[in-house]
């Protein structure tokens, strides 16, 4: 490999490439070639387009190439296949270093397997001669619509939801545009294939499955060296990270670096949801190793095979980590911490607040969800939020950041302080009612939510006493909300509030049939996860799904489109106005809280709009001047699945 910043050099480099070579590479003074810029280190740093007959022009850098060997070198039989070892590589022991040498052009097979600009059997007649694809497909010219057709009917073909899983993730992998076409287009269907319930036994298979890596892994051994694998990444301009370090995966627990499922899926979703482009999204693996001994005596498993690192070690690792992020994408790219155990993500989320564009999934979009989907609630109920009680299954970071938006909304609308707005909300943990009593005992981030009373072990007795309007399950645990507790809060509410949040669908408090079934039918029910339409009493009943989906999309489109710096509470509940405006009348008659997934997109430029005005409001707003129509430029900043046309 030589690197000189003379164009002379490259125009010699190239003209001295074989005959043989040309004619694979096909070059022409028309033809763009994309070269590899290097720094003085020998980094890339970028590709640059260049055409033979204006290097000069274009290039204006350091040039990577490589040289081959002159035409006299006779054509020898190698073992790898063909006549001649242009790189050395077949000749090559097993103990000699070779180069992987690559030059882009795209054109010919390499756009065929090329996910960003593959189009598969939608290529045109045009392109196919312009880019040397004559031969390579079949001669049929399929337009995306029967594409997307012709792959719903692939991926029904399949029984189990893995097996679909695989399939869309193959496909992502292939043809980046038909995925997000298709996925938009089917949101409904395939929301729980390419998210919750299913990814999370993709995690959980991670290792058995993984196929292309698809995201960035960080582990302990990299420490002083984060910065350098991040310049790793192929794409530069990066808005959105999704990161997490497996330890608390969905109700799953501690996966390890099997969890980057979830990054990936995330970011699938900040694409088709909300219009983020897939080239500025990076999901990242932080793996300081796993306590679940299953997977460390998993011969398949991926990630780094020692107990978890904790402390003094994990603290220094994350630090370089959040340093080098904003030292390589700037103050405005946005961090999603996803799926940390309650001990870090909120210490995190503390420590990073103030000094990054930070957000968590688990503590604060969880809870502007379920605020959105009280607010909604009302309509059904009557009253305001201030008139109701709220008890809440587990005290982690879903339950205490519910429960802090919630006292947020109730001090905002009465004017309230926040310290008494807290008092409506009442929270069980492992050991029962969470009370003053305990105080001395409890960790930091449940202390707000002491509250007096005497001390109430069983949740049915805690249920029982506070009386609650809304029962919230974010306990992780699966069939907690019984047919007794169910019964009871139906016996002094008319229309009894039941969130069961959890999630995978095996982890819910309860199932929509049983709220329904044991309410009498009375019951207003929405879950983290969804659940079929369930007949009772000859009414079939449509439950919601409170899912973070229809927030953190449009809310990172919000934060990206004003340029925020900070990410601010006022925000959060922004969002979840925002939200609950998009159910309808025809929504509330059919008993849900939550609009239906088909109009996401738009949904999640209102909330866009809604949070970016907040930005500029609140002053943490970068992008000036503020457009007129917050609404008209979020849709027009999104990004569209449809094909490119090809010169």
């Amino acid at each position: 490999m030589m690197s000189l910043n003379s164009s002379s050099f490259l125009k010699n480099s190239i003209s001295g490439v074989s005959r043989t070579q040309s004619q694979s590479l096909k070059l022409s003074p028309r033809r763009p070639l994309t070269v590899a810029v290097v720094n003085a280190n020998g980094r890339p740093e970028r590709n640059v387009s260049v055409s033979l007959d204006n290097v000069a022009a274009e290039v204006n850098a350091p040039v990577a190439v490589e040289v081959a060997e002159s035409d006299s070198k006779q054509p020898t039989a190698i073992v790898g296949g063909g006549v001649e070892d242009v790189y050395g590589e077949d000749s090559a022991t097993e103990d000699h270093f070779i180069t992987p040498w690559s030059v882009s052009v795209a054109s010919g097979y390499s756009l065929l397997r090329d996910p960003h600009h593959n189009k598969g059997l939608a290529f045109t007649e045009k392109e196919r001669d312009a880019h040397y694809l004559r031969g390579l497909l079949p001669p049929v010219v399929v337009n995306h619509d029967l594409q997307v057709k012709k792959m719903m009917h692939n991926m029904r073909q399949y029984q189990v939801p893995l097996q679909r899983y695989q399939a869309m993730m193959d496909l992502q992998e292939r043809n980046e545009r038909l995925f997000y076409k298709l996925l938009i287009e089917n949101v409904e269907e395939l929301l729980p294939i390419v998210y919750t319930p299913t990814v999370g036994e993709a995690c959980q298979k991670y290792g058995s499955i993984f196929k292309t890596p698809q995201g960035l892994f960080i582990s302990l051994k990299d420490k002083g060296k984060i910065l350098e694998i991040l310049k790793n990444w192929p794409q530069k301009k990066i808005q959105v990270i999704v990161v997490t370090d497996g330890e608390r995966i969905l109700g799953l627990g501690d996966l390890g670096c099997q969890g980057m499922g979830i990054p990936v899926g995330k970011l699938s979703l900040y694409t088709a949801l909300g219009g983020i482009r897939p080239s500025a999204c990076l999901p990242i693996t932080i793996d300081v190793g796993t306590n679940n001994e299953k997977m460390l005596n998993d011969e398949f498993y991926i990630g780094l095979r020692q107990r978890r690192a904790s402390g003094k070690e994990y603290n220094e690792l994350m630090n370089e980590f959040m340093t080098a992020v904003k030292q390589n994408y700037g103050e405005k790219v946005l961090i999603q911490f996803e799926d940390f155990a309650n001990h870090n993500a909120f210490d995190l989320l503390a420590k990073y607040s103030t000094t990054h564009l930070v957000f968590n999934d688990d503590i604060q979009g969880t809870a502007s969800v379920v605020l959105a989907g009280l607010i909604s609630a009302l309509k059904l109920v009557g009253g305001t939020l201030a008139d109701h009680r709220f008890l809440f299954l587990g005290a982690g970071e879903a339950g205490t950041g519910i429960a802090e938006l919630i006292a947020l909304e109730i001090s905002k609308q009465t004017n309230v302080p926040l310290k008494e707005t807290r008092k409506k909300v009442w929270l069980v943990d492992s050991k029962g009612l969470i009370v003053k009593s305990r105080l001395d005992s409890l960790q930091h981030f449940k202390k707000p939510w002491a509250h007096d009373h005497e001390p109430v072990n069983d949740f049915l007795d805690a249920v029982k006493s506070i009386r609650p309007t809304v029962l919230i399950g974010s306990s992780g645990a699966g069939q907690t909300f019984t047919k007794e507790i169910i019964e009871t809060m139906s016996s002094f509410n008319e229309k009894p509030i039941i969130l069961a949040l959890s999630n995978p669908t095996s982890q819910s408090e309860c199932t929509a049939e049983q709220a329904y079934t044991w309410s009498e039918g009375r019951a207003i029910f929405a879950s983290g996860s969804p659940f079929p339409p369930v007949e009772y009493n000859g009414k079939v009943y449509v439950s919601g799904q409170s899912n973070n989906a229809y927030i953190f999309p449009g809310f990172g489109l919000g934060l990206i489109i004003s340029g925020a710096i900070r990410v601010h509470d006022d925000m959060l509940l922004a969002a979840s106005e925002a939200l609950a405006e998009q159910v309808t009348q025809e929504h509330f008659d059919n008993g849900l809280i939550y609009p239906p997934f088909t109009n996401i997109r738009k949904i999640s430029a209102h909330i866009a709009a809604r949070v970016a005005a907040k930005a500029y409001e609140l002053g943490l707003a970068s992008r000036l001047p503020q457009p007129e129509d917050l609404v008209a430029y979020a849709e027009s900043c999104m990004y569209s699945p449809k094909y490119r046309h090809y010169r």
